[in-house]
């Protein structure tokens, strides 16, 4: 299964995520790209639990309902594994292998790397760089994440129709899509420090990303299902009645101060308490703006009130900000789900590594 290395033509984006999967098909358009097809389908909230995939059955039936939604002719796909479920480790090799020997020697020496043996795993790796210390040695990024992980995904492309032809990392995918987010913004965040709060359903991710690279990351159980089993319990509504209240309104007159509020406070602590992680892990960096990404980032008001409560530029992410589209994409459903996006839109620019 190979993570990094190929040359191919265009794949599908895949994003599964705890609520939904997301699809998206990229084209280049000029020196920029053209969004040929999207689409989200919904999960049931049992699907996939803590990033793993609890129902692959069901994963692929939601695959199938956004195939057939976007119209997008392609068969071939890339998907994500979490971050917390691959093991990355910056390990040093003679210049002079090839690719083949380096593998080798990585299978040979699996144990020193991995906590696993390697019929439990998945491994890929991708030279980075001349070694600083010594130019007769490289520096390979390895990446390893247990086989369940990576065989339901596969499984479930499979169920729906599709042939995985890479299954990548998810902050590598973010890392890939950040690029794009360059022209969204005043001044270049080449130079910056910039944190993305990537708000889900269940899981808060926040991404800290210096001249392009992720540096760090720390993942939380929060997210949108909290607000959606407060509407549920204080209005007295099923689980999905209080989920389409919620994106398209109808409540009482109080939500906004007795049920949004508060979620929003609860929001804007869970960003600074990250942030707070990361000062202390890296006393020497100060974040320069913050970009929410995840279903949280359409809270109302929401960029507005993080700006206001941390004192610092905040945009909402918007990978397709200077993309064309094709007549089958609608303008407003796109800019709606562009927030969610960002995993989907890294893994679908892989087609033209």
């Amino acid at each position: 299964m190979s993570w990094f290395k190929h040359k191919q033509n265009a794949v599908l984006g895949i994003d599964i995520s705890t609520a939904a999967v997301k699809l998206l098909e990229l084209s280049r358009s000029g020196a920029g790209y053209r969004v040929e097809s999207y689409a989200v389908a919904p999960l049931p909230h049992d699907a996939v639990i803590n990033k793993t995939l609890a129902n692959v059955d069901v994963i692929a039936e939601a695959i199938k309902v956004a195939l057939k939604r976007s119209e997008s002719k392609l068969k071939q796909a890339t998907v994500a594994v979490a971050g917390s479920a691959v093991m990355t480790k910056i390990i040093t090799m003679p210049a002079y292998l090839s690719d083949d020997e380096m593998e080798e020697q990585i299978m040979v020496e699996a144990d020193q790397y991995m906590p696993y043996s390697l019929d439990e795993i998945n491994f890929d790796f991708e030279v980075k760089q001349i070694n600083e210390q010594n130019p007769d040695m490289v520096d390979l990024l390895l990446a390893a994440s247990r086989k369940e992980n990576v065989d339901d995904r596969v499984e479930a492309l499979s169920k729906a129709g599709l042939k995985t032809r890479i299954v990548d990392v998810e902050a590598f995918a973010i890392e890939n899509a950040f690029s794009l987010l360059d022209d969204q913004f005043a001044g270049s965040m080449a130079s910056q420090t910039v944190a993305i709060a990537d708000i889900g359903a269940t899981l808060s991710t926040l991404y800290v990303v210096h001249e392009n690279r992720i540096i760090y990351t720390r993942e939380q159980v929060f997210g949108g299902k909290q607000l959606t089993e407060e509407i549920q319990r204080r209005y007295g509504l099923s689980y999905e009645e209080a989920g389409l209240a919620k994106r398209h309104g109808g409540l009482p007159d109080n939500y906004t101060i007795d049920v949004l509020d508060p979620f929003k406070k609860a929001m804007v602590q869970l960003i600074q308490r990250s942030l707070q992680f990361f000062a202390s892990s890296s006393a020497d960096r100060q974040i320069d703006s913050i970009i929410l990404a995840g279903g949280c980032a359409s809270v109302p008001g929401i960029e507005k009130f993080v700006e206001q409560s941390l004192g610092m530029p905040v945009y909402t992410a918007n990978p397709f900000f200077n993309m064309t589209l094709s007549n089958k994409v609608k303008t407003q459903a796109l800019s709606s789900d562009a927030p969610t996006m960002l995993i989907a839109c890294g893994l679908a620019l892989r087609s033209f590594d």
